[in-house]
């Protein structure tokens, strides 16, 4: 068996972590503007055409198993008239862009409604402050 490359480890949990850390910032940035948010914790199997529930994840001995781990990260909603409230998909991505999978899934989620849309959320900087972006998925 090959061993692994310290460089690529390192980086590796170094994005892990900064992916953790922005999520949990977009979180808070969606409920300071009023939505109320929670994981969500499913994931979109494209074989069976169906909603299932994601499974935990082997994170290494000596760690708890990472739980919960579905697709979009964030289920959100926010009560827009007495009767009706907006129900919204929010998946992180430092990078912005989505893999073609992942627009499956976006794709198959809004066609069977599921969510009224799906944001992604994205960072930038401006003047060494990270400023949460959302772009809707079409």
């Amino acid at each position: 068996m090959r061993e692994k490359n310290p460089k690529k480890v390192a980086a590796g949990k170094r994005s892990r972590v900064q992916g953790k850390a922005f999520e949990l910032r977009a979180r808070k940035d969606l409920e300071e503007t009023g939505w109320t948010v929670d994981r969500w914790s499913n994931n979109v199997d494209l074989e069976k055409n169906q909603i299932i529930a994601a499974k935990a994840k082997w994170a290494g001995p000596n760690r708890p198993m990472m739980l919960g781990a579905g697709f979009p990260d964030f289920i959100a909603f926010k009560k827009q008239t007495e009767d009706w409230y907006e129900v919204i998909g929010v998946e992180c991505k430092v990078g912005k862009y989505l893999d073609k999978i992942e627009k499956e899934k976006c794709k198959w989620l809004l066609d069977n409604q599921v969510f009224s849309k799906i944001m992604i959320a994205y960072k930038t900087k401006e003047k060494n402050r990270i400023i949460v972006n959302y772009q809707e998925f079409k």
